[in-house]
């Protein structure tokens, strides 16, 4: 009886709020929403459903503490902005996030990166230059958004949905702070500032829910031959838009062997850069 009770309450120590959004998001990852219940997470954390609840009031709010917390990984937060609208960056204040460098790359990690390889922002405690250009700030941003999506392919559909409908939510806020400032700080005229930075957000949410379905679509998830089922399907692709009468889809013969041969992230970042490329364009002189 005695150890029953000393187990009972090493138990209740070590089950906490952080754990079970932790359990939650490995749930997730694992087996996509259907895999989140209250079942599932009371064999894996070996706690009945009351002590769940004691933590989180129900499995809508975990979902979006899941959502927040891979969210809060991937994003730098933007202690300081680089100065007033029309400058280029200023200095920035010890403690932000590591930024990107020329590709786009940022140091650092959080749950859902690695250091120098996905080109997440990485977690908040590092450091960012002193003259860092608001494009890579914003490119930062905008790949840590899209790592964190490929890593996690429950996180586009999440944020799609916290973003229409609940933009007051913890989520939005942090994604357009992150993104608005560096727009800012490239002189975007402030009556633009909300259309701009929506569309830089509703364009990485795109692309991101575009290849999370297209992971879904592969059979049970994500297998070790991802990028052969990958080349395949591309190659297959290719090879039908040849097949295409050629004089009604001169367009699509030109570009066949660009699409079989492109890299999804490379690509997304291009369509960044097409954007950021009009927003200078049009800043007034």
């Amino acid at each position: 009886m005695v150890m029953r009770t000393r187990q009972s309450q090493r138990r209740r120590q070590v089950l906490s709020r952080e754990r079970i959004v932790e359990t939650a998001i490995e749930l997730l990852d694992a087996g996509g929403e259907g895999a989140l219940t209250v079942r599932a997470l009371t064999e894996r954390l070996s706690t009945g459903a009351g002590a769940i609840y004691h933590h989180v009031g129900n499995m809508n709010e975990l979902g979006q503490a899941a959502t927040e917390t891979v969210i809060a990984d991937a994003l730098p937060w933007p202690v300081a902005s680089g100065g007033g609208a029309g400058e280029s960056g200023g200095a920035e204040e010890a403690g932000e996030t590591g930024g990107a460098g020329e590709s786009g790359k940022a140091e650092g990690s959080g749950r859902a990166g690695k250091a120098g390889e996905s080109g997440r922002a990485g977690e908040v405690g590092g450091s960012r230059g002193p003259r860092e250009r608001p494009e890579d700030r914003i490119r930062a941003v905008a790949l840590g958004l899209y790592d964190a999506a490929t890593e996690h392919s429950w996180l586009a559909s999440r944020l799609a949905a916290q973003l229409t409908r609940e933009p007051w939510g913890a989520v939005t806020p942090r994604i357009f702070e992150s993104m608005g400032r560096p727009l800012r700080d490239l002189g975007v005229p402030r009556g633009d500032w909300f259309t701009t930075t929506s569309t830089l957000v509703h364009y990485v949410l795109g692309a991101t829910s575009q290849n999370a379905q297209a992971a879904d679509d592969v059979p049970g998830g994500a297998p070790p031959d991802t990028e052969e089922v990958r080349a395949a399907f591309l190659d297959t692709a290719s090879r039908a838009w040849r097949d295409l009468d050629p004089e009604e889809y001169p367009f699509l013969h030109d570009i066949a062997d660009q699409m079989r041969a492109h890299e999804d992230r490379a690509q997304f970042l291009a369509g960044i850069d097409l954007i950021l490329a009009g927003v200078t364009a049009s800043r007034p002189r």
